[in-house]
């Protein structure tokens, strides 16, 4: 199921911005996209929304022509193991 997006410098979010569901922060520096954190909140696992952030990180970063280095784990995990994210991944 999939939930609306908010964007706020430096945030994509899920559900209210005081209170989300899910979070991804990120940095914007050189052409790259540092995916910093991502975040679920408990009630809210097992429901995609962690992939769902990631998708649309990547989708941004497409369209804003940036490399994405994903320090947070569970962002480099998704990204690596998705094969059409591959382009977007910073050497």
């Amino acid at each position: 199921m999939e939930q609306e997006i908010q964007e706020k410098q430096g945030t994509f979010y899920i559900g209210e911005e005081e209170e989300p569901k899910a979070q991804l922060l990120f940095e914007e520096n050189d052409n790259t996209m540092v995916i910093t954190s991502t975040f679920v909140a408990p009630s809210e696992r097992e429901k995609g929304l962690g992939a769902e952030l990631i998708d649309y990180a990547v989708n941004y970063a497409r369209k804003h022509k940036l490399k994405i280095d994903p320090v947070c784990s569970f962002a480099r995990e998704v990204i690596e193991n998705t094969p059409e994210y591959q382009v977007v991944l910073k050497a």
